[in-house]
Parts: structure tokens; C-alpha cells; sequence
């Protein structure tokens, strides 16, 4: 009896060694891979008292009183955009301009404004980029000081989850930009 526990034990043993040969390797962190379609931009097809190049892959949503949505279908985002003439309420614009930026304090870890000039073309105006999980990433107002004033800012169509969509908000930051640099305004 004793020999053949003595042959089992063996058997077990040397099967648990040659078994346990290979360690365990935690499995490598996956990266997100996306692919975003090249740039080509338009101009703004709507009829409206300013213009700017739009992301032809985008779809424009018209609105009423000359507000416009750009939508990205395939991020489930989209570009809010305001339109209201300045008739001696500038300051009034801008200051409703800025605490709509800054009600995303809350869940923001941080906002970091962006002033742009272009006295050329009469645009005047700031971008906030929001980092953290608040609604809105991105907030612009722009204004030739006179007479226009638009304000713009970027919602998902999701669970604001910053990690997750920040390739998705640096992309549409780059149509963002391009609209800030090709925006003309038109006379009332």
C-alpha cells in the first residue's frame, strides 16, 4: 500500500512540476485605435449674418433665429451655435458667455481659456477648453464688437467620461479653430 501511495504522490508531483513550467503573464494594456476620416471643409451653405468653413462630413441643422447645429453624426456630437446681434449689450453677451463656461466648474478639473484676435476680419473672441467630466469640452464666443456676437460650445451625445472621448474632442477642436479663422461677418 505504501508503494503505491508513495507512486501515486510521485505522479502527482512531478505532473504539478512540469505543469507550473510557464509563469503567469498579466495580459498588455490595450490602446484605443481610431481612425478619423481626412479633413476637407466647405463654407457654410446657410444663409446667416456670419460665415465660416464647416467639416464637410458634418451635417448642419438650421435654426431659428440664426443659430445653427453641426453635427457629427458618427461621434455622436455636436456644435451648439448662438447668434445674437450686439446692440449696446456687449458686455452683457460676454458676461452670459462666461458663466455658461464656468457652470462646468463643478465637474471640470480644470478650464483654460484661449484668447484670438484678428483685427483684419473684425474677429474678436475666446475659446475655453474644459478638462474633467463636465457636459460641454469645448466653449468659444467670437465677436466683431459692433454688431455680431456668436457663442458655440460642444456637447457629447453620452455619459461625459473625459478619458474616453478626448480623441474624439481633439479632433473636432481642430473644426473648432478652422471655424474661428474663417469666420466673416456679413452686414445687417
Amino acid at each position: 500500500m505504501r508503494k503505491i501511495l508513495y507512486s501515486l504522490f510521485s505522479i502527482i508531483f512531478t505532473l504539478l512540476v512540469i505543469s507550473c513550467d510557464d509563469a503567469v503573464l498579466p495580459k498588455p494594456k490595450a490602446y484605443l485605435s481610431l481612425e478619423y476620416p481626412d479633413k476637407e471643409y466647405k463654407k457654410l451653405e446657410v444663409s446667416r449674418p456670419y460665415s465660416f468653413d464647416v467639416l464637410e462630413s458634418t451635417k448642419i441643422i438650421d435654426e431659428t433665429n440664426n443659430w445653427l447645429k453641426i453635427t457629427y453624426p458618427n461621434l455622436k456630437a455636436s456644435i451648439d451655435i448662438t447668434y445674437r446681434p450686439v446692440e449696446n449689450n456687449l458686455k452683457e453677451l460676454l458676461t452670459e458667455a462666461e458663466k455658461l463656461v464656468f457652470k462646468h466648474a463643478v465637474k471640470a478639473e480644470q478650464i483654460v481659456p484661449k484668447d484670438f484676435v484678428n483685427p483684419n476680419k473684425r474677429v474678436f473672441g475666446s475659446l475655453y477648453e474644459i478638462t474633467g467630466n463636465a457636459a460641454s469640452h469645448l466653449q468659444f464666443h467670437a465677436t466683431d464688437s459692433t454688431t455680431h456676437f456668436i457663442k458655440g460650445s460642444l456637447y457629447f451625445y453620452a455619459k461625459p467620461n473625459y478619458d474616453s472621448i478626448l480623441p474624439a474632442v481633439d479632433y473636432i477642436k481642430k473644426d473648432v479653430l478652422k471655424l474661428v479663422e474663417t469666420l466673416d461677418w456679413k452686414p445687417l
